[in-house]
């Protein structure tokens, strides 16, 4: 009782410090940082301080086989580099809990998958997450009135669904033979390869680090040195949310922390709506609570199909 009462502290904890990030990450971006910079410092960051701890203490673990090779390249692109550079696009250009609502459809395109392109049977109960999730899209975009939301932000958003959705299926394959740790640290490690050469780590605008940033909404008065933030964001709202995270799901079933994992967007909202004062329609959060439900129905679905 006590061990599955820690795995849930783990998981909440995990999930407050993920979602409080994005506030964070919100500061740096709107300061005038790229998401794609952002992404590649994040990224080299978490890499360079996993790395030292796994190489150091458990160097067995980090091996790769031929077979392991290229999904370990894929799920460092598809679920690292692009999950976060798609994520930071989507919350600079919309409310941060909007965004992680409509990355938090992974579960959806993830059971499509499953279902029309590697043709396994799924749940009847897909049919009923995509139905609530959609229609909960729809309230929250207020098609009706033209789309009110940024339609870039909105693409990114969505694109970063399914990019979460390529990160769980990838993840899966190789969680059959590779620690999360491993696999974790490949995937920062190939996220900061890439972005090493697509964007040359000697022209990053290193002036962010020693820039004043202002706080935003509720703390407008206040500013933090970039260094600061970033640092923030690299080691409280990658690396110590990630071993929370993993911590938990040692205690816990999958399901369970996929669950946890539902919790994220509604923490963003809050904290989105007490710090920068990012409030939703009446229907906005109806919209909210119906995909939140659409999200949770796939996700037992997701897993009664064999997809966690």
């Amino acid at each position: 009782m006590l061990s599955k009462l820690r795995g849930e502290i783990y998981l909440l904890s995990g999930a407050l410090l993920f979602s409080f990030n994005g506030i964070i990450s919100k500061i740096v971006l709107v300061d005038g940082l790229s998401a794609w910079r952002l992404t590649q410092i994040r990224t080299g960051g978490a890499f360079v301080i996993l790395f030292a701890i796994y190489f150091t203490f458990r160097r067995s673990e980090m091996k790769a086989t031929k077979k392991e090779l290229p999904w370990l390249i894929a799920f460092g692109v598809v679920g690292v580099a692009l999950v976060q550079a798609f994520y930071f696009v989507a919350i600079e250009r919309l409310y941060v809990g909007v965004a992680l609502l409509i990355e938090f459809t992974a579960p959806i395109w993830i059971l499509l998958f499953l279902r029309f392109v590697l043709k396994k049977h799924v749940p009847n109960s897909l049919w009923y997450a995509i139905l609530l999730s959609f229609t909960g899209l729809l309230l929250i975009t207020q098609v009706w009135s033209g789309i009110s939301l940024d339609k870039i932000g909105l693409i990114a958003a969505l694109l970063d669904a399914f990019a979460l959705a390529g990160y769980f299926l990838i993840g899966d394959r190789l969680g059959k033979t590779k620690t999360s740790a491993a696999i974790s640290v490949w995937g920062f490690g190939v996220s900061s390869a890439l972005l090493f050469f697509v964007l040359p780590a000697w022209q990053f605008p290193v002036e962010v680090f020693s820039k004043d940033m202002e706080l935003l909404g509720r703390f407008s008065q206040y500013s933090l040195p970039g260094w600061v933030l970033i640092l923030w964001i690299v080691v409280m709202g990658t690396i110590a949310p990630y071993l929370l995270v993993v911590s938990g799901l040692k205690i816990l079933s999958a399901s369970t922390a996929s669950i946890f994992g539902m919790i994220e967007p509604v923490l963003a909202g809050i904290f989105a709506w007490w710090w920068l004062s990012e409030s939703l329609s009446g229907i906005q959060l109806i919209g909210s609570l119906v995909v939140l439900l659409g999200i949770f129905v796939a996700d037992k679905a997701r897993v009664k199909a064999g997809g966690h």
